[in-house]
């Protein structure tokens, strides 16, 4: 069992940064792999980025990619998703989650994934 609590959402202004911070409690966060998702009002949660558990293999949704950055500490068992440039389609909650692994990949589906955080609210100003 691991549990989960992200932070750092809030109100950013379109074309700013904001970073989210996932961290987790429980079994060792190394044998996890780890993902971002979000969920817009009205919208399926949709994948967002995820990386293996030794950090070195990630993947993004085609609309994040080379504007957010997923990165973890498993000293301090914590993934981060690090949210550049960003534009009036990135508002939702965006949730973390964990699922085991025995092997270093990573998973982009959310039917995968065991554990959820409860999610952090990201609103974008114009």
């Amino acid at each position: 069992q691991v549990q989960l609590v992200e932070s750092g959402g809030g109100l950013v202004q379109a074309g700013g940064s904001l970073r989210l911070s996932c961290a987790a409690s429980g079994r060792p966060f190394s044998s996890y792999a780890m993902g971002w998702f979000r969920q817009a009002p009205g919208k399926e949660r949709e994948f967002v980025a995820t990386i293996s558990w030794s950090g070195t293999y990630t993947y993004y949704a085609d609309s994040v990619k080379g504007r957010f950055t997923i990165s973890r500490d498993n000293a301090k068992s914590t993934v981060y998703l690090q949210m550049n440039s960003v534009n009036p389609e990135d508002p939702a909650v965006y949730y973390c989650a964990a699922v085991r692994t025995q092997s270093d990949i990573y998973y982009s589906h959310s039917k995968l994934y065991n554990y959820w955080g409860q999610g952090t609210q990201v609103t974008v100003s114009s």
